[in-house]
């Protein structure tokens, strides 16, 4: 899914500086299911310097969890993934996106069902849309069923509440975690090792 990077990928990491990197960070807010699944996914990736889980996409302003989660409000559970394109581009983000989460079965991720769960792109920039939709087209040949990701500029993101962020960190035993993001996790680590972030010593 060109989800390797290259030789000429890795030694324009080594050409640039320290002081080149980070000048222009980005951010892209994504949608794939529980934003406990997501989240520990982008913080992975190298280039990823912030993932916050939050909602986007709805009517309500500040809502709450269990607002959310009734379904009612429009708005999806995201991550606002803050990036550097000199390490990571757009287009690997969304690939990495697309590789991590079912993007073909609407409104759903597995037993997580609901509008909240949604498949969708909240683009910061119409460059993001762009790269977002291009991408989405050429994916599709990989799938056995139709992708339904929506994609559309990004409304106000509110993130969520203290509780949610690093919930896969703070809570690895707890029953969600152990059987759903544990196993998803390992697995792309498995796939996709070579976008991971070196081990801390």
């Amino acid at each position: 899914m060109g989800l390797n990077r290259s030789k000429k990928d890795d030694t324009l990491i080594k050409k640039r500086s320290g002081s080149e990197r980070g000048l222009t960070m980005e951010q892209i807010i994504l949608g794939g299911g529980c934003f406990w699944c997501l989240e520990p996914v982008f913080q992975a990736l190298v280039g990823v310097t912030e993932v916050v889980p939050g909602y986007c996409g709805g009517h309500l302003a500040q809502p709450s969890y269990e607002q959310v989660c009734r379904g009612d409000t429009g708005h999806v559970e995201v991550v606002r993934v803050t990036y550097d394109p000199a390490l990571i581009s757009c287009k690997n983000v969304l690939e990495i996106f697309f590789a991590c989460h079912d993007p073909t079965t609407l409104d759903r991720q597995g037993n997580d069902v609901g509008p909240q769960y949604a498949s969708v792109i909240f683009a910061s920039t119409p460059a993001q849309m762009a790269i977002a939709v291009a991408l989405r087209d050429e994916m599709s040949a990989l799938f056995d069923a139709p992708i339904c990701t929506r994609i559309e500029m990004a409304g106000p993101f509110w993130p969520a509440e203290a509780v949610h962020h690093g919930y896969y960190e703070k809570y690895p035993d707890q029953g969600y975690c152990r059987y759903v993001i544990a196993p998803k996790l390992a697995g792309f680590r498995r796939r996709h090792a070579q976008w991971l972030k070196p081990p801390v010593p």
